[in-house]
């Protein structure tokens, strides 16, 4: 792929593995090329059980959105969850040498890399360090204090950790695959990228992904993430339940949720009935509409509850915290009906599912724009963002000597605040980690 303003996103799922390929079109909207979608083998609740199976479901995405959009795939950036993700806040210092110098990019590096620093469980790591807000000799809440003076220099991280085998695992996937593995993102934050809005993200927002074996929590306030967890159930513990209260196959149960399901059994009336074909002669089964969502709200009140208290554990019932924007539900399991009412009940937030289609072209179809592919929607965004965050920087640079070589100190004048530097900064820690994860790999075959 010669084209720099193409990207692929690779979602590896425990239900379905999507490749993605998109770009930008001249509005700035992103423009979905080609699509492949795979059943995922070898995955179980996010984490990789099966290498083999797992490389097999990779290429068999990845060539079906080959053809479908006549492009060949060199690299991805991939999404990781699964249930040895987890969250911890910290806090922690730097005291600067020269406190008559202004506070720098390179002293937020120097903190960020002190973070990287903490002792954790053996055998996980520290995937994102995420800066809340800074303190400057004492002075709270400053949102960016690159720029201002001070000798001690604070902050509050959001860091996520997870199990350095199950990344590895999934990196020898993609890579076994004969792929270049161009950026790897925590899969909460990439489906907050494709369903949410920034007013949203200011008011306060939690964001649910329900997949096949994880549920992955994302809450954001002012602006920035909060608190992220994985919850270890998704759709796949409801087709189970069902399997088993109903005394029919996992095929037959996954039909039976997406067809007739609902979280509210109230809504089924006792006569309506739904006939499933006997095994091999045997005579069909008889199971009422009732039963079926019994069954089916037992365990999704299971699931909203933890994440209920998830949201309680980070605060939403200090007046300061509040979301003000409620819940938004994606991925495939938010296409159970009423489910929204259900979260509404038991939380009472604000409730709405979130489609990925306000960043996407106009012309999309719906099947792209359904919830199931909130996460590919969301790497893709990562990783054009990423892309045209480096190229047009490198671009403006070039024009800025060339308007030095011509009018010396014009330049200047034109445009003092040429320096983006909080984003440069932001995406350096993250990439970083990337890189070295890369060179691991390499060394590694």
């Amino acid at each position: 792929m010669e084209n720099e303003n193409i990207a692929v996103g690779l979602d590896i799922g425990t239900t379905k593995i999507v490749a993605m390929i998109g770009r930008n079109n001249e509005y700035g909207k992103m423009e979905i090329l080609g699509i492949g979608k795979s059943k995922s083998l070898g995955v179980h609740r996010g984490v990789v059980n099966n290498i083999t199976q797992t490389i097999q479901s990779i290429q068999q995405a990845v060539q079906d959105a080959e053809t479908s959009s006549g492009l060949k795939i060199e690299d991805v950036v991939v999404g990781i969850a699964g249930q040895h993700i987890r969250s911890l806040q910290h806090s922690d210092y730097i005291t600067r040498s020269n406190s008559d110098e202004v506070i720098d990019e390179a002293d937020i590096e120097r903190l960020c890399n002190q973070v990287h620093k903490l002792v954790m469980l053996p055998g996980e790591e520290i995937i994102h360090v995420l800066p809340q807000d800074f303190k400057v000799d004492g002075q709270a809440e400053v949102k960016e204090p690159i720029g201002m003076y001070g000798g001690r220099l604070e902050a509050n991280f959001h860091v996520v950790v997870g199990q350095v085998s199950s990344i590895r695992n999934i990196g020898r996937c993609v890579k076994s695959t004969g792929l270049e593995l161009s950026g790897i993102t925590l899969e909460p934050l990439a489906s907050a990228n494709a369903v949410l809005s920034q007013e949203e993200k200011e008011a306060g927002v939690a964001l649910l992904d329900i997949g096949g074996g994880t549920t992955d929590l994302a809450i954001f306030k002012d602006g920035i993430i909060r608190h992220t967890a994985v919850i270890p159930f998704g759709g796949n513990v409801i087709t189970e339940d069902i399997k088993e209260g109903c005394s029919i196959i996992e095929k037959q149960a996954e039909l039976l949720k997406i067809k007739f399901g609902s979280a509210w059994p109230g809504e089924n009336k006792d006569n309506e009935i739904v006939s499933i074909p006997g095994l091999r002669g045997r005579e069909p089964k008889e199971i009422t509409l009732k039963n079926l969502s019994k069954i089916i709200h037992a365990r999704v009140v299971e699931i909203i509850e933890q994440v209920y208290l998830e949201i309680k554990n980070y605060g939403h019932e200090e007046q300061k915290k509040k979301l003000i924007a409620g819940i938004v539900l994606t991925g495939g399991g938010a296409q159970l009906q009423h489910l929204k009412q259900l979260v509404e009940y038991i939380t009472g937030m604000d409730t709405r599912i979130g489609y990925p289609n306000e960043h996407l072209a106009g012309d999309s179809d719906s099947e792209t724009t359904s919830p199931l592919y909130a996460t590919a929607v969301g790497l893709v965004l990562n990783s054009l963002e990423n892309k045209h965050r480096t190229t047009p920087k490198a671009i403006k640079a070039t024009q800025e000597v060339e308007n030095e070589s011509q009018n010396p100190g014009e330049a200047e004048v034109q445009d003092p605040e040429i320096k983006e530097e909080p984003q440069v900064e932001r995406k350096r820690f993250f990439d970083k980690w990337a890189e070295k994860f890369k060179e691991f790999l390499d060394n590694a075959e």
